[in-house]
């Protein structure tokens, strides 16, 4: 039993020691495969607030400047309409209608 034990915990530090090489190994990969050498660019998404309250977000070294209101008021007038949304709203509306109505009649039955 000793001997199963002292094999598969080599066979387990073997293999995340192999994990662990593979994951640097793929980090440095990804570093050689950018496809630039521009140092300026060291991340590719970086998102900063202005002073007049917007935002500021830069993709692979290309900046755009949002405006928060202006794009919730967007989505305000479009009425975005999500399914999961309004299904889970049904959904918990129903569930509490039922203990709702099963609490009325169990306080109905003992009072």
């Amino acid at each position: 039993m000793v001997k199963f034990t002292m094999k598969t915990l080599l066979l387990t530090v073997i293999l995340l020691f192999g994990v662990l090489l593979g994951m640097q190994m793929a980090q440095q990969g990804l570093v050689k495969m950018k496809g630039y050498n521009d140092p300026a660019i060291e991340h590719v998404f970086t998102v900063s607030k202005t002073d007049e309250g917007q935002v500021e977000a830069a993709i692979l070294g290309s900046k755009q400047v949002v405006n928060i209101e202006e794009k919730q008021k967007i989505l305000e007038e479009r009425k975005a309409f999500n399914v999961f949304s309004s299904i889970g709203k049904s959904l918990a509306n129903t569930i509490q209608g039922m203990v709702q109505k099963a609490v009325e009649t169990i306080h109905n039955l003992f009072v």
